[in-house]
């Protein structure tokens, strides 16, 4: 049978399979659950995979909320197909993971359909939080990607685009302790936590004037005390600080530390600074694998692809995952260009029937792309050549994140 054949049998089968599929992103999008706590999506989903006979372990990979199938003969070349489910908090699925997860999910149960007529192998990963937490570095580390030769997975937007940039970010929780007074009887008897925490955030605003462009440190203050006459003596903040590469973001991490610490050095309140135990690394794009996504999405209709090159620098979880394989991480059009991620009105068009054909063509592309590099030795060398020549970078920033 011919490479377009198993395309195009892969393709029936998702078509096939539409009306569950889309039954799961609607239930995913109605119950919106946030990192770590995607309980709800992560048993549906390996519910659906289960009902087809795919064998899932539940709470792989040290997260209670993520999971892991395997299927295909162990001698083969095993891709990593990925479902995300997180929501983000307040504003559901304004990311659009209902739509990741079904398409993840439907390129599984057609090539698990397949898998006698497939010289490949699958590993069904469920993510759990992509939006915080870098569930995936956890996974990784816990060897969620040990045997697999690429993993791939399609994100939901307003435009497409082959692949995506990402930067790094790590994450800091900031809790200020003072003493409680009232505020206008016995001030000086107070230590003032919300003056630590307005301190160091304007501390922070002066930083940003003299930091380099493709930085970023942005954060909102989540507690600030409770009743204007009484000196606050707890406040709270979370900090996103990102950087180009795991270098430049271990050498900006002290000097907000400094910013943070100058607060409580001013107010002669206590700090405690928490950051992240795993930080979101930089893309590693693989040329190769993103083109073979392009064909297979321009064969479902999907074109007008815009350079990657042009986008402003995100952040994602499976950046982590592109400095130990081969990744695959386009984005498919879902919404017009001008409503973007995390904006409310995405989370409407992840229910939309525009947001249901996205979550289809996806799965299609994704099954495609994966009897590409199945069926074909050249893209798979291609694929190997091109994560090669990007070794030094990537052994570079793992021994940073990791401390190796």
């Amino acid at each position: 049978m011919t490479i377009d054949a198993l395309k195009q049998d892969a393709c029936d089968l998702i078509d096939g399979l539409k009306t569950d599929l889309l039954g799961v992103s609607h239930k995913i999008h109605a119950n919106p659950e946030i990192a770590f706590e995607e309980c709800f999506a992560s048993q549906l989903l390996c519910s659906v995979a289960e009902s087809e006979g795919i064998q899932m372990r539940r709470g792989a990979y040290g997260i209670e909320t993520a999971f892991a199938g395997d299927f295909g003969k162990g001698d083969l070349p095993r891709v990593a197909l990925i479902s995300e489910y997180d929501a983000l908090p307040g504003l559901g699925h304004a990311c659009g993971h209902n739509v990741i997860a079904t398409a993840g999910l439907g390129a599984v149960l057609a090539l698990h359909r397949m898998r006698e007529r497939l010289p490949g192998a699958v590993r069904y990963l469920g993510t759990p939080a992509e939006e915080r937490g870098c569930g995936k570095e956890i996974m990784a580390r816990n060897g969620a990607f040990d045997g697999v030769e690429a993993a791939m997975m399609v994100h939901p937007a307003g435009i497409n685009v082959k692949a995506l940039r990402c930067i790094c970010i790590s994450e800091a929780t900031v809790v200020y302790t003072g003493r409680a007074a009232h505020a206008a009887v016995f001030p000086e008897m107070g230590l003032n936590a919300l003056d630590a925490i307005t301190l160091s955030y304007q501390a922070i605003a002066q930083l940003r004037q003299h930091i380099r462009s493709s930085e970023r440190i942005h954060g909102v203050i989540t507690a600030g005390g409770v009743a204007p006459n009484t000196v606050p003596d707890s406040t709270t903040a979370v900090y996103f600080v990102r950087a180009a590469d795991a270098e430049a973001l271990a050498k900006l991490k002290p000097r907000v530390q400094a910013c943070l610490d100058a607060g409580a050095l001013a107010s002669g309140c206590a700090v405690d600074i928490q950051w992240s135990p795993v930080d979101y690394l930089d893309m590693v794009v693989n040329e190769p694998l993103a083109d073979a996504y392009v064909s297979n999405a321009t064969r479902l209709g999907r074109c007008g692809f815009v350079p990657y090159e042009r986008l402003p620098l995100a952040g994602s979880d499976m950046a982590n995952v592109s400095h130990r394989v081969p990744v695959l991480h386009p984005l498919i059009s879902m919404s017009p260009p001008n409503v973007m991620l995390h904006d409310p009105a995405f989370a409407t068009w992840a229910r939309s029937e525009e947001g249901d054909k996205t979550a289809i063509d996806g799965a299609k592309a994704l099954a495609m792309t994966a009897i590409d590099y199945f069926c074909t030795p050249e893209l798979r060398e291609d694929v190997s050549k091109a994560f090669r020549q990007t070794a030094s970078h990537r052994e570079k920033t793992l021994s940073i994140a990791c401390g190796r």
